[in-house]
């Protein structure tokens, strides 16, 4: 996808709803820019709360896929009460 803008007094930018629809930029994003020759790169950042940046750990996100693919595969207990998972963890 390619678009064309006009660039504005003190060099803004304004970027299509398009592009920013594909690239799923929301409001508050930060962009990334790196040059290469002529070229401009953007890479869209998303700000992650430090509170929550073990979710994006590699470790925690292998996790995640292990934990989906046994849902997906019916792998899973479930528990009437918590007593019954606590007999089923000490078991």
């Amino acid at each position: 996808m390619t678009e064309t803008v006009k660039v504005a007094r003190r060099g803004q930018v304004t970027l299509p709803a398009s592009l920013r629809n594909a690239a799923h930029i929301e409001e508050g994003d930060y962009i990334q820019f790196f040059i290469e020759g002529a070229a401009i790169t953007l890479i869209v950042k998303k700000l992650i709360d430090k509170s929550q940046t073990y979710f994006w750990t590699r470790e925690w996100q292998e996790g995640e896929r292990e934990a989906e693919e046994d849902i997906r595969a019916g792998r899973l207990k479930t528990f009437d009460s918590v007593a019954e998972l606590i007999v089923e963890l000490k078991s």
